[in-house]
């Protein structure tokens, strides 16, 4: 997995960054998730986990 991030705008002297994980199909597929799926995020114990919204 990868996180990567780019600069989406600028406003005056302030950047506004857009950040996302690239997920390997492999995983994706195990998951079953699909692209555009919504999904929800949380940090517990200094860890990202992610679900399929409900």
């Amino acid at each position: 997995m990868k996180l990567q991030s780019q600069v989406s705008r600028k406003v005056g002297d302030t950047e506004y960054i857009k950040s996302w994980v690239v997920i390997p199909n492999k995983i994706l597929e195990l998951l079953k998730w699909k692209s555009g799926q919504e999904l929800d995020g949380e940090v517990k114990d200094g860890k990202l986990i992610i679900k399929k919204k409900n």
